[in-house]
């Protein structure tokens, strides 16, 4: 995993790993009776990693795309969530087509699903790719770039660190499932990963995980309407 998208991978004031994945990872790795070792790598490192066999599984925040299950297997989904927009707080911007308009400018995350997004389906505006999502979030608070689009958990978030100079549009456009990642040889551990999910779920793992980490989100967003990720 990618310990840079908080509260699902991050590290801990002791300089550990710590969020939702990890805990996820901690208590798949209990369940196989394997131990478990946190691998930090950049996100679009982590395919090429473990074609490599240098990490046994992806554990990321990441969606299964069409395009990464021709490379990779993906277990079934355990979180369903959606792209949105983070906008300037002055920003005529209500949507999506709003932003795709000549002399805007529309910033995304390098290898995320709002970067395969944007690429295909962004027609008039300039499209800005950066690498890190803090620096996403600044251009559209200095007013440099007209809107990030990524996922509705990181937008929230955002949003609520930078509230004098941003606003989010929460409604998705695209909607997205994460799942574990997987080798494509690797059929007799994708069976162990589904019934570790489906029972995890059942126990009430994810709805722990949700109050442990996500808590105001959770309320925030029943109150906007919007289903719950897990």
């Amino acid at each position: 995993m990618e310990l840079a998208y908080p509260p699902f991978e991050m590290i801990d004031p002791q300089g550990g790993p710590a969020g939702v994945s990890v805990d996820l990872a901690l208590a798949l790795g209990k369940s196989l009776g394997e131990e478990v070792q946190i691998v930090n790598l950049p996100f679009d490192g982590l395919i090429p990693s473990l074609q490599t066999h240098k990490i046994d599984l992806i554990i990321s925040s990441m969606t299964a795309t069409p395009e990464r299950a021709k490379s990779i297997a993906f277990s079934d989904p355990y979180l369903t969530t959606g792209l949105c927009l983070l906008v300037g707080k002055n920003s005529p911007v209500q949507s999506v087509a709003d932003a795709d308009q000549p002399g805007r400018t529309i910033v995304v995350k390098q290898g995320t699903t709002g970067h395969i997004y944007a690429t295909d389906h962004i027609k008039n505006a300039h499209l800005l790719v950066v690498d890190k999502e803090d620096a996403c979030v600044l251009e559209v608070a200095q007013g440099k770039a007209d809107a990030f689009i990524y996922d509705q958990i990181s937008t929230y978030q955002n949003w609520q660190r930078n509230q004098a100079t941003t606003r989010p549009l929460l409604k998705p456009f695209q909607q997205e499932s994460w799942a574990v990642g997987l080798r494509l040889d690797d059929a007799a551990l994708l069976a162990k990963v589904n019934n570790f999910l489906k029972e995890y779920k059942a126990q009430g793992g994810f709805e722990r995980l949700g109050d442990k980490y996500l808590k105001d989100q959770k309320e925030a967003f029943r109150k906007l309407g919007y289903p719950f990720y897990f």
